[in-house]
């Protein structure tokens, strides 16, 4: 009944134009502001998911690192146990340490030396990640360096004619010496160039494992990290390899080598939800004009409804479905152009990227019904306060039918 009273004020003529105006005005308000939030929602996702994407061709799913200090000792008796883990699909053993690259400039760098495991374990070797060269890591006596792109450029290596290049470790065997004297020097053949994402391209650079822990002096049971691949539940995964390695080990998951950027994100999606939610509210205040204008219009409807035996609670109703139903108008029109214009852009690639540097050419969507059902609350909700003011005069308000 509340809706039939709703629709039927929504349709009727009006005495002044200016109701009607202002009602579609904060329709049309409505409408924008719930499209705008779903389409920026939406790339906003697109792009969360590619750069979680890059970050997960770098970052492998589980990775053991030591409690304290930057290296840690591990019998074979615990590298069996880990192997024969279920959902353990491949284990690769990691040293890293900070070193200076001197090509033909020179630069700062994080080595890491890996075995053969780790292209089993993260993606930097694939087609797309290396434009030029192959990711060869040479042997312990002939190491082989493949570097970041911005690396690459920052020290001025020349991969395509593999010129050799000097690496330069901490002796830690001399800890007290300064200078040259503190550093082990060897020469390292560049053999590929990896781009992924500007804070790897500039930063790491990676070389045969055996090369870096025989610089660095490190023990055969001795690693900065073991990192892994593993299969099912990454959360039940990890308590199971805690609990194998035992104390003196630090197992993380993928999500926590990298909690900032993840945090990071979720904030940004909250203050951009805020921020497009300013225009639901500005529209609320049209609403609140258009309903308070409706009240005055059809005041003599509310004395023959109260006359009739409609109470102060009924006649509420009545105008706040009124506003419901204008926002549910709005806002339906607007998550329907928000999500034709989504899929359009997935289909069609229509408003491209500017430049040629990126990954992708075009804006991403993607969109999650957790945004719609999120949109369609905030919606209701704000549609809802706006209504109530003109809805609570409307009742309480006395009119007489006699002129």
């Amino acid at each position: 009944m509340n809706l039939l009273f709703a629709w039927r004020y929504f349709r009727s003529k009006k005495s002044t134009n200016a109701i009607n105006i202002i009602a579609w005005i904060s329709m049309t308000a409505i409408a924008v502001g719930s499209a705008a939030l779903i389409i920026v929602l939406s790339v906003f996702n697109g792009f969360e998911d590619l750069v979680k994407g890059l970050y997960a061709d770098f970052y492998a799913d589980m990775r053991v690192a030591p409690a304290r200090g930057k290296t840690f000792h591990i019998s074979p008796e615990k590298i069996q146990a880990l192997k024969n883990q279920p959902g353990v699909a491949a284990i690769s053993f990691i040293a890293e340490e900070k070193a200076v690259l001197n090509g033909a400039f020179q630069t700062i760098i994080s080595l890491k030396g890996v075995d053969d495991q780790y292209t089993r374990v993260t993606k930097v070797n694939t087609p797309q990640h290396m434009p030029r060269g192959k990711f060869n890591l040479g042997t312990v006596d002939a190491p082989g360096l493949v570097v970041g792109g911005g690396i690459e450029n920052a020290g001025g290596v020349d991969v395509d004619r593999q010129v050799p290049v000097t690496i330069y470790l901490p002796n830690r065997q001399a800890a007290r010496l300064t200078g040259s004297d503190g550093l082990n020097a060897y020469n390292a053949v560049p053999t590929g160039t990896f781009v992924i994402q500007q804070d790897f391209d500039n930063k790491y650079a990676f070389s045969n494992l055996s090369f870096v822990k025989y610089m660095l002096g490190m023990s055969e049971d001795e690693f900065s990290y073991i990192e892994m691949k593993t299969t099912g539940d990454a959360e039940k995964r990890q308590r199971t390899i805690q609990r194998t390695l035992g104390k003196g080990y630090l197992v993380e998951t993928r999500y926590e080598q990298n909690k900032s950027l993840y945090a990071v994100m979720q904030v940004e999606k909250w203050v951009i939800y805020g921020i497009l939610s300013l225009i639901l509210v500005v529209a609320a205040f049209n609403m609140i004009g258009a309903l308070t204008m409706l009240v005055l219009e059809k005041q003599k409807d509310i004395a023959v409804l109260k006359a009739m035996g409609a109470s102060d609670a009924k006649l509420q109703r009545i105008f706040l479905t009124e506003g419901i139903l204008l926002a549910c108008l709005g806002g339906g029109a607007g998550i329907l152009l928000a999500a034709l214009f989504c899929w359009l852009q997935l289909r069609f690639k229509l408003i491209s990227l500017g430049g040629n540097t990126f990954i992708i050419d075009y804006y991403p969507v993607k969109m999650l019904p957790a945004d719609f059902l999120l949109v369609t609350a905030t919606i209701l909700l704000i549609s809802v306060l706006a209504a109530w003011l003109p809805a609570r005069k409307a009742s309480a308000q006395f009119v007489s039918l006699k002129s």
